[in-house]
C-alpha cells in the first residue's frame, strides 16, 4: 500500500520549516506550511490534512493551545510536537492533551519519514476498514431486501463484528469509529489513549509491559524509563474514563516496575 497524505508544518523558524517541507515532500507527501498557529488553524479551516507537525514553543498562539483547538475541531488528526528544549513535563502535558507523538530538535529525517509513514499507514488502514465496513453494510441491507428477512443468509455478519469490535466484559471498543462504550455507555478518550487502552485490550488480562505499550500503541522504540512516563498520562486518560473510582481500580491494575494489565472480563 502506497502511503500518500497532506501534512501541515507550523513553525516560526523558516528554516526548520523549509528543510522540513523538503523532506517531506521528498519521500512524495503534499505539504503546506504555517508560520505561526493562527495561520496553520485558518489553513485547517479551508483544506483538510492527514497530519500536522508543529512547534511546541512559538510566538502568539502556542503549540500546546493550537493543539487543545485542533483536538475540539478534528478530534482524529493527528497532531505531532516538536521542541528544541526537552523538557518531560512538555512532552506528558503534550500527550495529556491528546498529541500522537512528542519529538526533540534537531529532527532526524529518517526519523521523520518513519513516523509519517506509520501514522498515514494507521490512518489508511482505518480508513480502509471503514470503506469495506460500509460496503458490507450496504450488501446486507439489500440482502434483507431480496430476502424480505432481517437476518441476511451467510457468515458476512459475524466476520465483520469479529474485525470491527473488540469486547473484553462490559467494555466494548469500536475500532472504525474509534469508540469506547463501557456497559453501553459511550465514553471519550483522546486519540492516542485510545490506542494504548485497545493494546491493554487484545492483551487482556495478560500484563503488558511499558515498553511493549508504547511500541504497539505508537510504533516506536523507547527505554523502560521513557516508556514508563509516556505512558502515566494515558493511563490516566483511560482510568478516569473507565473506573467509578479512578484511585481504585476495578479494571486497570498496575504492576510495580512492569507495566498494566486490563482485566475487564
Amino acid at each position: 500500500m502506497k502511503i500518500t497524505g497532506k501534512i501541515l508544518i507550523i513553525d516560526d523558524e523558516p528554516a526548520l520549516r523549509q528543510t522540513l517541507a523538503r523532506i517531506l515532500q521528498q519521500a512524495g507527501f503534499e505539504v503546506t506550511t504555517a508560520e505561526h498557529g493562527e495561520q496553520g488553524l485558518a489553513f485547517l479551516d479551508t483544506t483538510s490534512f492527514d497530519l500536522i507537525y508543529m512547534d511546541i514553543r512559538m510566538p502568539g498562539l502556542a503549540g500546546l493551545d493550537v493543539l487543545e483547538l485542533v483536538r475540539q475541531r478534528y478530534p482524529a488528526l493527528p497532531v505531532v510536537l516538536f521542541t528544541a528544549q526537552p523538557d518531560l513535563n512538555s512532552a506528558l502535558e503534550a500527550l495529556r492533551r491528546g498529541a500522537t507523538d512528542y519529538l526533540l530538535k534537531p529532527l532526524k529525517p529518517e526519523l521523520i519519514i518513519e513516523r509519517t509513514h506509520a501514522i498515514l499507514a494507521s490512518q489508511q488502514k482505518e480508513h480502509r476498514k471503514r470503506e469495506i465496513v460500509e460496503q458490507i453494510e450496504a450488501l446486507q441491507n439489500e440482502l434483507k431486501s431480496l430476502n424480505g428477512s432481517e437476518d441476511p443468509p451467510g457468515p458476512i455478519r459475524p466476520t465483520t463484528s469479529s474485525d470491527r469490535y473488540l469486547k473484553r466484559g462490559a467494555l466494548l471498543l469500536d475500532l472504525h469509529t474509534r469508540r469506547l462504550t463501557l456497559d453501553e455507555r459511550v465514553l471519550t478518550l483522546p486519540p492516542a489513549s485510545f490506542d494504548f487502552l485497545l493494546v491493554l485490550a487484545r492483551h487482556a488480562p495478560e500484563v503488558v509491559t511499558f515498553q511493549m505499550l508504547v511500541a504497539e500503541a505508537q510504533g516506536y522504540q523507547v527505554s523502560a524509563h521513557q516508556a514508563q512516563e509516556l505512558v502515566k498520562w494515558h493511563i490516566h486518560h483511560i482510568r478516569q474514563a473507565i473506573e467509578p473510582d479512578p484511585h481504585n481500580a476495578m479494571y486497570l491494575f498496575n504492576v510495580r516496575g512492569i507495566g498494566y494489565r486490563l482485566v475487564a472480563d
